[in-house]
């Protein structure tokens, strides 16, 4: 089998890095790192020195676990937005496409993943628990209630999820909806555009176990 020879080892370590990113095959990793090459040391060491400093430095927000600079994000750090809604989302990119709308103006909770036993992902490897206690520290009564979306993919592995954070939940006494059917089964939030996503969120209806 024919292995592509690289006139430097250098080279071919930065071709192999570059390569390790999702989505970046090998000709697509060399066209990068011959890019880089040919850019100014100033250029190629800011660009390293970010990704190093976003690796080591970034903070997870420590009420809803978005990335953030700071202890708390800028969403739970806002006293305008509703803090008794909370949208549960699987990963920060979702958190970014819903605030794109213009439409939600809760707070969040990101999950870091959704359960999929075939991936090896359990409810323990995600922050379900930190929602649990979330809610437990929160004072609910009918005439302070909380609502929780639930704002997962609709494929199986989201659903499922969904499922379980329901009866995680439901017995503290919020009111628990999910995203309207504007998302077609299995759509990824990420990949919705703006106005259906609005949509979804603000026609959301009672979650159904």
């Amino acid at each position: 089998m024919y292995k592509e020879q690289y006139p430097s080892k250098l080279l071919e370590e930065a071709v192999d890095a570059i390569g390790s990113l999702p989505g970046v095959g090998r000709k697509s990793a060399l066209r990068l790192a011959l890019h880089l090459l040919r850019q100014p040391a100033e250029n190629v060491h800011h660009f390293t020195d970010s990704i190093a400093a976003l690796r080591d430095n970034v903070k997870y927000c420590k009420v809803c676990r978005m990335i953030c600079d700071d202890d708390s994000c800028a969403i739970c750090a806002d006293r305008s937005r509703d803090h008794r809604t909370i949208c549960v989302v699987e990963n920060v990119r979702d958190v970014m496409s819903i605030e794109a709308t213009g439409q939600y103006r809760g707070t969040y909770h990101v999950l870091g993943g959704i359960i999929s036993p075939i991936n090896g992902v359990g409810p323990s490897d995600l922050t379900i628990g930190d929602l649990v206690q979330r809610l437990k520290s929160m004072e609910i009564t009918a005439e302070a209630p909380v609502e929780v979306i639930l704002a997962l993919s609709g494929d199986v592995e989201g659903e499922t999820t969904s499922f379980y954070i329901y009866r995680q939940i439901s017995p503290l006494g919020v009111k628990v909806s999910s995203l309207a059917r504007g998302l077609g089964f299995g759509d990824n939030l990420e990949y919705a555009d703006s106005l259906t996503l609005g949509r979804s969120i603000v026609n959301r209806q009672p979650f159904k176990a």
